[in-house]
């Protein structure tokens, strides 16, 4: 085997691709701060300007009981992962024309990381996993 070869392959063992970036759940909470004004959270979370976002990881777009989704985000045909919500909280009328939320968007990769991290902790129960 080549020299090269090998070196190569010990990177790929110590740093593996992943999709997904390691975010920091408590820097994610300081930064979810900014979503609290629309969006709760936890087990006591309820809809409020906007829906609550127990379980978000999973589920349809426009799928929480007893919130009024805009017509643009009920038939948006999405279900929350990791990769369609990047997109979305970086630009949300971008992704979704039509949404009603208004917030302008997380621009830096890290914070996007760490609200990612914060959001995943939570079960649709709102209970930490």
């Amino acid at each position: 085997m080549a020299p090269w070869t090998v070196i190569a392959s010990l990177i790929l063992v110590a740093c593996p691709l992943s999709a997904e970036a390691a975010g920091d759940p408590a820097a994610g909470e300081k930064i979810f701060q900014r979503c609290r004004a629309c969006h709760q959270i936890g087990e006591t979370a309820r809809n409020a300007v906007g829906p609550k976002l127990n379980g978000l990881f999973g589920r349809p777009a426009g799928s929480i009981e007893g919130y009024s989704y805009s017509p643009a985000n009920k038939n948006s045909g999405i279900t929350w992962d990791e990769a369609t919500f990047r997109d979305y909280i970086r630009a949300p009328q971008v992704k979704v024309p039509g949404t009603k939320m208004v917030f302008p968007g997380l621009k830096s990769d890290q914070e996007i990381d760490d609200v990612v991290a914060f959001l995943k902790q939570f079960d649709a129960d709102g209970k930490k996993k």
